[in-house]
């Protein structure tokens, strides 16, 4: 890999975020619209879909999983033809197109497993345009403010997709007195509504993004294949590196299981959907504050030591859901997840 431009001049840790960063740093509030609505808003749409003994933890396990499955198949394969020069923003561009088309498609199925078929093409794109888009930090700054930027992308991620959530909420709750919509109509519009948002924020990066660091070289899909099982015939040496992607795979797979699984799990459970929402929304403005806080206290700190402790405090967290029966519960689960789950994303 080069970097042909020699693009990162030295800029000091204190210094204000540059055009670069920030223009990186606004997908994030792109993409976490539709996070925030796949774990608020989806999996009640989803449950009200079903009959009335349908299990909405399960089927939406089952989704989670498999479009888990998907991206965990193709990436390293994409990952390595994305190293060319150009390639990078095309598969982007495609995984994000794919997100959101198919989060507007959600509005259409009737029945829940054509909806759920839908909601896991649109999790693909989101995840796959999410690979990419991280791999993109190099080319938008330096290794040195790395933690900074990537802490700044998730708390403004977490309080920018508020946004259309807040407005998505009150139509939801208040479009059908307002406009005489059904409820239904309501939460298919805001399906639409944060597509748009989507897009919207993700034009900046689009227009300026260029990728500085490329394979000097093209290859084919064979040779890329061969290249990756040399990677990987490497590893077994590498004992280092092999056990991070392992204890990596495990542990973000835990922080996005609960995430993900929340409002299924609160649903199934009983927790009323108001509660549930606003719990949600507490949980992205408690976020913002954590992962800026933790960004910080990484140049003071170790990052592996804030790691430990962000997963100590996640292990208590999901015992404590164990106990999950009344709204304050929820409400205060919500608020633990917020600071560590900031704080985790941030520093990983």
């Amino acid at each position: 890999m080069t970097d042909p431009t020699n693009v990162h001049e030295p800029v000091p840790q204190s210094a204000k975020l540059t055009a670069r960063e920030k223009k990186w740093i606004i997908y994030d509030v792109g993409n976490s619209a539709f996070v925030l609505l796949s774990t608020a808003v989806i999996p009640i749409y989803a449950k009200s879909l079903m009959p009335a003994d349908g299990n909405i933890v399960s089927a939406w396990g089952y989704a989670q999983t498999i479009a888990s499955l998907v991206i965990a198949l193709l990436m390293p394969l994409l990952g390595s033809i994305a190293d060319v020069q150009g390639m990078k923003i095309k598969f982007f561009l495609g995984f994000f197109g794919t997100g959101v088309v198919t989060c507007c498609a959600m509005a259409l199925p009737l029945t829940w497993l054509p909806f759920l078929v839908v909601y896991i093409l649109a999790t693909i794109g989101l995840n796959g345009s999410l690979t990419f888009y991280d791999s993109m930090l190099i080319d938008a700054t330096s290794n040195e403010r790395m933690d900074k930027v990537s802490s700044h992308g998730y708390g403004w991620g977490y309080i920018g997709s508020t946004v259309p959530f807040i407005f998505c909420i009150a139509l939801i709750f208040g479009g059908p007195s307002l406009f005489d919509w059904s409820t239904v109509a309501c939460t298919r519009a805001s399906f639409i509504i944060t597509a748009i948002w989507w897009v919207a924020v993700t034009i900046p990066l689009l227009l300026n993004y260029k990728q500085n660091y490329y394979a000097e070289t093209k290859v084919s899909v064979k040779e890329t294949i061969v290249r990756l099982g040399n990677i990987f015939s490497e590893l077994k040496a590498n004992k280092k590196v092999l056990l991070f992607l392992i204890s990596f795979f495990f542990y973000i797979d835990g922080v996005y299981t609960i995430i993900e699984m929340s409002t299924a799990y609160g649903k199934d459970v009983g927790i009323g959907d108001s509660s549930m929402l606003l719990a949600l929304l507490l949980t992205q403005v408690v976020a913002f504050p954590c992962s800026i806080l933790f960004g910080k206290l990484a140049r003071r700190f170790e990052s592996e030591k804030l790691i430990l402790v962000c997963i100590g405090a996640y292990f208590l967290i999901a015992l404590f859901a164990l106990q999950l029966d009344t709204a304050w519960k929820f409400w205060f689960l919500a608020t633990c997840v917020g600071v560590f789950q900031g704080a985790i994303q941030a520093l990983s």
